[in-house]
């Protein structure tokens, strides 16, 4: 018997299925080095380490019951009895000279195509042609498979921790899968309050259930936007999308963010949240809208994981809806606006507004989901997604060449032109930035904004 997916997986399979133009797939992209000898690996060997080490990720083999939601049950995972990894593993190489260019406009190309439903949600390139000799494995994964923790302990997994590790000792997949997700999984928490329910039985017996749960879910975004937040104002980024893609990327240093936070109190994360929006001034004064947008809401994904958990695929996070300041031309004071406000929002407990109306809408049939879904991510809510995760802190490696670099991927939701992902690798930070191709032609500017913002940050 497979297991049905829960809640909030659900859901992004309908927010895809809504709007022809939402990909709701996740990526990272995982830059390396020749390995000592000067070799690259065959993608025949990437291909043979990674089906070994899927052992211990069993939903990587499984495909959706459906490839479409139903109005009253929700798909479930089920083996794929004819999976072949050679479908979801292929080569490809960067036109000449193989730069920063060249790279950013494929992973824009590759990340603008949906993946098969009919098959495991999940494909990787083995990239070759990156400049000074390097290569790349580029991942895509849809959201209703993993969340960005998840993925990350993923990404990992299929590595190792040193060149030539011994053959008798455990690999990375084996020491943190924990029993990932077999048939004892333990549900999530979004599975758990969806519970027998989910599937519909009730409902579907009682038209009139239906009708209630559909009003409710109204009812329910109706109020979190009115009582509980307070509508994101609009920008020229709230607006219809298409299906292509357009990536920017900023890499520093880990220590640099500490050393801001140490010099000038918050997190690291207040860092990351400060640094993007002033990405986003830049891009907005360019466009001449800064004096109509003195700030813009974030909504910045929560991990509700517990020990253990990395593995556990699935979504298993929670939001907060920040709202990050722009309007002063100073980036030190817009960095202690934001610290207070990220400080003032967790010690009052605000309700994660859209997950708690996922949430609430647990126990309804997935057409009720459908609904709660688009409420719940609407440009009314928040003007882009910020996520932050942390990745391995030592270097990584595949077939004995060093990871050296890593460009994640975070979705963009219909009406959001643009969504940045942020993770940290063996001391370096890296922003990735998707957007809409057609609406965001000027992504360069907010990737300086950012590199800027640090900069001046960083200054003693």
């Amino acid at each position: 018997m497979g297991h049905h997916l829960g809640a909030l997986d659900t859901a992004f399979l309908e927010l895809e299925e809504a709007d022809a133009a939402a990909h709701m797939h996740i990526g990272w992209a995982m830059v390396f080095d020749r390995a000592g000898d000067g070799s690259v690996p065959t993608l025949e060997e990437i291909q043979r380490q990674t089906e070994e080490r899927l052992r211990f990720l069993p939903r990587f083999r499984r495909r959706l019951s459906s490839p479409h939601v139903a109005s009253l049950s929700r798909p479930s995972w089920e083996p794929a009895e004819d999976f072949d990894i050679a479908a979801h593993m292929r080569r490809a190489a960067l036109p000449e000279p193989g730069g920063e260019a060249e790279l950013l406009d494929w992973l824009g190309d590759f990340y603008s195509h949906r993946l098969d439903r009919s098959r495991p949600l999940w494909e990787t390139t083995m990239l070759d042609g990156l400049e000074g000799g390097r290569w790349a494995l580029v991942t895509k994964a849809h959201h209703c498979l993993v969340d960005g923790v998840s993925g990350a302990s993923v990404a990992a997994a299929l590595l190792d921790p040193e060149p030539h590790p011994d053959p008798s000792d455990p690999t990375l997949a084996e020491l943190i899968s924990g029993g990932e997700e077999g048939e004892g999984e333990e549900p999530g928490v979004l599975t758990r309050v969806g519970g027998a329910l989910g599937a519909g039985v009730g409902t579907a017996v009682h038209p009139r259930r239906l009708r209630a749960a559909l009003e409710r879910s109204r009812a329910v975004a109706e109020m979190l936007i009115r009582d509980e937040l307070i509508a994101a104002p609009h920008t020229s980024l709230d607006q219809p999308i298409g299906a292509t893609r357009r990536i920017a990327a900023v890499d520093t240093s880990l220590a640099k963010l500490k050393r801001i936070k140490d010099e000038h109190g918050g997190t690291v994360n207040d860092v990351v949240l400060a640094a993007t929006a002033g990405g986003l001034r830049r891009l907005f004064e360019s466009r001449g809208e800064l004096a109509a947008v003195d700030h813009v809401r974030a909504m910045v994904p929560v991990s509700l994981r517990a020990a253990g958990q990395s593995l556990a695929l699935g979504n298993r996070v929670s939001s907060l809806f920040l709202d990050l300041p722009l309007a002063h031309p100073k980036p030190l004071v817009r960095y202690h606006e934001t610290v207070a406000a990220s400080r003032a929002l967790k010690e009052g407990g605000q309700a994660a507004g859209g997950e708690a109306l996922i949430e609430l809408t647990g126990a309804a049939p997935p057409v009720v989901h459908g609904v709660a879904a688009r409420l719940a991510f609407t440009p009314r809510l928040f003007n882009l997604t910020i996520t932050n995760v942390p990745g391995p802190p030592a270097t990584l490696y595949a077939s004995g060449a060093p990871m050296r670099r890593v460009i994640p991927l975070v979705p963009i939701f219909a009406g959001h032109a643009v969504g940045v992902a942020v993770v940290s690798y063996a001391g370096t930070v890296s922003f990735g930035l998707n957007a809409d191709r057609a609406g965001v032609p000027d992504l360069e500017l907010m990737r300086a904004g950012i590199e800027e913002t640090l900069a001046s940050l960083a200054k003693p």
